[in-house]
Formats: C-alpha cells, structure tokens, sequence
C-alpha cells in the first residue's frame, strides 16, 4: 500500500490498489481516488528453469523482413495427448507437409544466430551476416555446397565489414565441423556472387592488429597496463614496413610485451590464445626485432631492457 491525499478524509491516508477493477480506493472512508488505471507491470513471472513448455508469452517474434511473410505467418501447436487435441494434431501434420518457402532460411538464421551468441557478436553482424545469406540464397546457386562452411562465410564477412573481424580459426571453431579450407573457399564464392549481383567489388574492410588485441589479451588474463602497452606498440609498428598478417604481428607484439613484464607467458600459451602458430610468431617477432625501441612505449619498459630481450 502506498499513501495518496484522500478528498473526503482531506489528508493523506493509505491506499490500496485494485488490480482487477484497475481503482485506487482510499482505505479509510472507500472513495476511488482514480479508476481504469493501466497496469505497466508484467502480467507473469517466468523461471526459465522450472517453466517448462508453458510459455506464457501470447505474442510472436519481431517481423523479419528478409521473409517472404515477415515471420508473422501462424503455426500450429503441438497437442498435449489429449483426445481433443485430434483436430490440432491433424492441421500440424498438415502444415507441417505443406511447402514453406522460408523453411530454409528460418533454419539458417537460426545457426547464425547461434554461432553468433557463441562468438558473443552483437545483433548487427548476426543481422548483417543474415543478409548476405538472403542475397546468396536467392541466387540459388549455392544448392551442393556446404552449407555449414556457407553460413560461417557470411558471418565472418559480416564481421569484416562491421569492423569487428574475427579469425578464420575462431570462425571455424563455432561452424558446426566446416574446415578452415572450406570457409576460405565459401568466403571467396560469397564475394564473387555479390559482386555479380551489385556489379562492383565488395567492400570488406581494413585488418588491422590491433582489432584482435584486446580478445587475445583478456584470453591470456593480462593486467590494464600490459594491456595498454600492447594496444600502443601495435599502433606503432603499422608506421614500419613489416610484412606479416596484422593476426601474426598482434601475436608477436603480445609475447613481447608479456617478456618485458613481471608476469612472462610462455609461447606455448600465447600461441593458444591467438590461434597462431608457435613458429609464425618467432618469424614475427624476427621481422618485429630490430624496431623495438621505437615501438615498445618508453613509460613500460627502458632500453636496456628491451635489448636485453633474447634474440630472435
């Protein structure tokens, strides 16, 4: 209960609410102070844990555009055994035999958005990522390929170009059993069906390192300061002519800066965290060595230290 000014008790008493009637009435002398009001609250509590399959949402999904029906269409409900439910079990067979054009669609946006969640991307590259299958699909020229490596190349196409790439080996790690060979291959079709669709080359964003240093850095539990180190040095080395893949120049950068600190990381761990190879990163580091000075910040480590660093 909650206090209200009453007119007839010309003060401030307690009053109750009536859900049912919607009336706030004074509790002590009964008048309705307000009447029809509309309750904000959740009608129910869900326990997702002990709910079941008694969903008490009575409203469908959001409208899809990229649907033939906007993913309003109706579906049947399964029948809970009873033998009333004859009738309802008779019309999902039914339905279910019918052609539903958006039946393939609906299960492919289905695995984006669970690769995506696994990946944690935000709604826009899985949205992204949903339409660049349409387009592809419409085309139906994709009919015999792997379908798995298919939806993992447009999902990392979609993150390239919402600048938050992804590594074709954390890609693979979520594609349901596609190859990295498989996503490269259904990567460089995807770009090749979108250019002939659009007549001009798809535009699919800049690399560079220091979009995967942040993931790597937290995958190896690295302190704020390393952090910040690492971020600097490979905003540096892009000023020198270094000719390595910005993922295999991340790595390198992470090993050296963790070498130069108190909490030193084996190779072996940093190659775990960024998914590259342990004889990529010593080629890096080589390339990256004789630019040390310039690119470590001069606030995280001195000189003496960084040509102390073992050589490559």
């Amino acid at each position: 209960m909650a206090d209200a000014y009453c007119v007839d008790c010309k003060r401030n008493t307690e009053v109750v609410f009536d859900h049912s009637a919607g009336d706030t009435v004074c509790s002590e002398c009964g008048l309705v102070l307000e009447s029809h009001s509309i309750d904000e609250t959740s009608e129910w509590r869900t326990f997702a844990n002990e709910s079941g399959d008694n969903d008490p949402v009575r409203v469908g999904g959001p409208t899809n555009i990229l649907l033939n029906d906007g993913g309003l269409s109706t579906v049947i409900s399964k029948p809970n055994g009873g033998t009333s439910d004859f009738l309802s079990s008779s019309l999902g067979r039914w339905q279910n035999r019918g052609s539903n054009p958006d039946r393939s669609l609906i299960l492919a946006f289905k695995t984006i958005a669970t690769m995506s969640d696994r990946l944690g991307l935000v709604a826009t590259i899985k949205d992204r990522a949903n339409e660049i299958y349409k387009k592809v699909e419409d085309q139906k020229s994709s009919r015999g390929r792997n379908q798995d490596a298919i939806l993992a190349a447009c999902l990392y196409i979609a993150c390239r170009q919402e600048d938050k790439p992804r590594t074709v080996k954390e890609i693979c790690s979520v594609a349901n059993g596609a190859s990295k060979k498989e996503i490269g291959r259904a990567k460089e079709y995807i770009v090749k069906q979108l250019e002939l669709e659009m007549g001009q080359s798809v535009e699919m964003g800049t690399i560079h390192a220091g979009d995967f240093m942040r993931r790597f850095c937290s995958n190896l539990g690295m302190t704020n300061q390393t952090v910040k180190a690492a971020q600097e040095s490979v905003q540096k080395a892009e000023e020198f002519d270094i000719r390595r893949s910005p993922i295999s120049i991340a790595a390198a950068i992470i090993y050296i800066v963790t070498q130069l600190s108190d909490d030193k990381k084996p190779l072996k761990d940093v190659a775990l965290a960024t998914g590259v190879a342990e004889g990529t990163i010593r080629n890096s580091y080589k390339d990256l060595y004789p630019h040390l000075t310039k690119i470590i910040p001069s606030w995280y480590a001195q000189e003496d230290d960084i040509k102390n660093l073992c050589s490559p």
